[in-house]
């Protein structure tokens, strides 16, 4: 576990570090987070998130797997409710937009993980394709509230503007759309009538999400001094909740009510995982503060090399 989990983070870190010099270096213009994280919002995450729901969002998965759907639903809701006042030991008061967007963006962290990237290349490290699957059907409603809820959360809100006018714009962002439509085909069996060529460039244009996403995470952590990053210590409490505690509680409870240990596997790498990178992403997209999320998936994912291999040896084999 330790080996396959050192060899993801020094993949992202060569990917990061790949952003992280292209500005440094003044290969790039300084307004090409911009267009990466753009390129990420309109293309890269619609396209896996629509070959997604296709694939997996049908009737027939549904009735096969809604234990597994099931449990994923409630850990994610239960992230959710408790982000809701965690957010507030980061940001107590929020008087202003700005310090109420740096709590959005708390939430959002505490709330969802890196479960696709992260997630998917553990557990094809540490299992087969069929143990892909039950993780991509445990991770289905979580997809569902991150490009919802989610999205609510890291697009900044306009001042003044209702609930029911900020919410829209998270429902009509690209991944949203998205998930809608792939949910839609999926669930009614249109799917199968997309052509080849276009299900093939959904693959491929989706296969760019993860190394994009890093490489921009390093260009936009280029543009701040590494102290603000490396010592901002409510950042590293943030990460010691989010990957430790909460998932502590949760994986216990699911032992305590004796479910089986193939889904508390998964329920660990999902919401055990690294803060995502979306808190990079939306925000460089939206004109929001990415320096918080910078720091949140810099200092996350660095210490997951050793977090990570201990949760899983401490919660899933001591525990089986």
């Amino acid at each position: 576990m330790f080996e396959m989990t050192l060899k993801q983070m020094l993949t992202m870190f060569a990917f990061i570090l790949v952003g992280y010099v292209l500005r440094k270096g003044k290969i790039l213009p300084e307004d090409s987070g911009v267009t990466l994280a753009r390129l990420e919002t309109y293309l890269f995450v619609p396209a896996l998130t629509l070959s997604s729901m296709i694939s997996h969002c049908t009737v027939e998965n549904f009735l096969e797997n809604w234990t597994l759907i099931l449990y994923g639903a409630v850990a994610c809701l239960v992230f959710i409710l408790a982000a809701i006042p965690l957010s507030r030991l980061f940001v107590p008061k929020a008087k202003t937009s700005a310090e109420e967007y740096q709590r959005s963006i708390y939430r959002y962290g505490l709330s969802f993980a890196n479960y696709g990237f992260v997630g998917t290349f553990l557990i094809l490290g540490l299992f087969d394709k069929e143990m892909l699957f039950k993780y991509q059907m445990f991770c289905l409603v979580v997809g569902i509230f991150c490009t919802s809820y989610g999205l609510y959360l890291l697009i900044p809100k306009d001042k003044g503007a209702g609930i029911w006018s900020n919410l829209k714009k998270s429902f009509i962002a690209p991944p949203m759309l998205a998930t809608l439509a792939g949910m839609a085909l999926g669930l009614t069996g249109l799917g199968r009538f997309i052509p080849p060529f276009l299900a093939t460039m959904f693959d491929n244009a989706g296969a760019c999400q993860g190394p994009v996403a890093m490489v921009l995470a390093g260009f936009v952590i280029a543009g701040f001094p590494l102290r603000e990053i490396v010592f901002n210590k409510k950042v590293y409490l943030a990460t010691f909740v989010r990957m430790v505690a909460i998932p502590t509680v949760l994986l216990l409870a699911l032992r305590l009510f004796k479910v089986p240990t193939e889904t508390r596997i998964l329920a660990l790498i999902c919401f055990g995982a690294p803060l995502g990178l979306n808190s990079i992403v939306y925000p460089q997209t939206y004109g929001g503060d990415v320096k918080t999320g910078a720091a949140m998936a810099s200092i996350s994912h660095t210490l997951s090399v050793v977090i990570i291999p201990l949760m899983y040896f401490l919660l899933i084999e001591l525990l089986a």
